[in-house]
């Protein structure tokens, strides 16, 4: 599940999962993705320049490294993609389904600004950690 910034103020996390803050809004640089270790799980964390927020799994399944953050963002169809860096497979930032393939997906995390606006936080549950 992903949310723009506008809302996800207030946003409940799922049942049996916790609101982690991962970093500063102001530190995800448009268009890039960062990586952060929650729990042991390696999130791929996205700010697009509209300043909407993504959170998939940063495991690419199909090469089987975590890289998923350093992908390429853009859009197929209207819908905001990243390109894994490895081979290239794209995946839906909405929903983590790959365009490429339809039988494979990434998890996806809800994300949201915080409060203030000024943090970002990342929804964990029991079924996404290792």
């Amino acid at each position: 599940m992903t949310m723009t910034t506008e809302s996800t103020i207030g946003l409940e996390a799922p049942p049996g999962a916790r609101w982690i803050d991962v970093c500063a809004y102001d530190d995800l640089l448009p268009e890039r993705g960062a990586c952060a270790i929650i729990d042991g799980v390696q999130v791929a964390v996205f700010r697009t320049f509209e300043g909407d927020l993504y959170a998939l799994a940063n495991l690419d399944p199909f090469s089987g490294a975590h890289v998923i953050s350093r992908g390429i963002l853009g859009t197929r169809a209207g819908a905001p993609t990243v390109a894994s860096p490895m081979y290239k497979q794209v995946f839906d930032l909405r929903t983590g389904g790959c365009l490429d393939d339809p039988d494979v997906a990434l998890p996806t995390f809800p994300i949201r600004r915080s409060a203030t606006g000024d943090r970002v936080e990342v929804g964990l549950s029991d079924e996404h950690r290792e």
